[in-house]
């Protein structure tokens, strides 16, 4: 290449900028990092206190919707209702009768815990268990619990064995589809260094499986309530007393037999009650102090 072509191309190219520095200007005072929050906004990070404005909320409509309507029979205000599931609390033994329904709901549900844990811990651990746990589910689990209830009046009798036994068919087969999904969800690196600790059988699956695999066997574990609470007072419904006593269900059925509305929906209420508190206490207790504090979720 010759200099005159080395020339022309030089000047072709652009100039080279000159470097230079900026100074950076006064800024003043940049002020508070956080601002302070309100007092609005401090009440709305209250979860309890949202719930709260949202049953407010329901009540309020309820009260004004039967108000208009005007005809108690049909459709109490929420006023009488809550005069009725007073009077049913202090005169009508109404918070026994819930104890009979939620003893019997406890028995059945500790009953198919064991065995949804067993089963899955089956699965897990053989291809044959596996394949048990697969079929069972597909044919079980699509199956109302309450259509069980002429088979379960045909080997028990009325009583209280029944209502355990759907109970128990309720519960199982959600959760042992949750728990078999929360095992098989569970990495490979945990199951190796699992192995490689020497954990196998019983205790491979308690301390390693289930704490690995645990929102999701919450998640069974809440869908198994809600599905045993609900065929519970359905099954009270059908069945009426259980062992000589009568629970919730028991109570909605007489009381709208005797045409007392306002008492067929303090039953209702106290259904959806019992349901909140083991809803946002005691499955809330469970996952603050297990998921969360293991930082699972948020």
């Amino acid at each position: 290449m010759t200099g005159l072509t080395l020339t022309r191309q030089r000047r072709r190219m652009p100039p080279v900028r000159p470097e230079y520095e900026r100074a950076v200007a006064t800024t003043g005072p940049i002020g508070d990092v956080a601002r302070p929050l309100s007092l609005w906004e401090r009440i709305g990070n209250v979860t309890a206190l949202r719930r709260f404005a949202v049953l407010a909320a329901v009540a309020l409509l309820w009260q004004v919707a039967a108000t208009w309507q005007n005809n108690p029979l049909m459709f109490p205000t929420f006023a009488a209702t809550v005069t009725a599931l007073w009077e049913g609390i202090w005169r009508e033994s109404l918070l026994s009768m819930a104890w009979v329904s939620l003893s019997v709901l406890l028995k059945g549900y500790a009953i198919a815990v064991v065995l949804a844990v067993l089963l899955t811990s089956f699965a897990v651990s053989t291809r044959i268990g596996n394949d048990v746990l697969s079929t069972l589910t597909s044919m079980f689990n699509p199956l109302p619990a309450i259509a069980l209830l002429p088979i379960a009046m045909l080997w028990f009798g009325l009583g209280a064995v029944s209502l355990t036994f759907v109970l128990v068919h309720a519960v199982l087969w959600p959760l042992a589809l949750n728990t078999h999904a929360g095992f098989t969800s569970v990495s490979e690196t945990l199951r190796m260094a699992g192995r490689n600790y020497g954990l196998t059988g019983i205790r491979y699956v308690v301390t390693m499986l289930i704490p690995a695999a645990f929102p999701a066997i919450l998640t069974g574990l809440k869908v198994g309530w809600a599905f045993a609470w609900r065929t519970l007072i359905a099954a009270e419904l059908v069945f009426g007393v259980s062992s000589g006593k009568g629970g919730l269900g028991w109570f909605i059925f007489q009381n709208r037999n005797e045409l007392y509305i306002d008492k067929v929906f303090a039953g209702l209420v106290t259904v959806i009650l019992i349901g909140l508190v083991v809803e946002n206490v005691v499955f809330r207790w469970i996952e603050i102090h297990t998921v969360r504090k293991w930082g699972m979720v948020r």
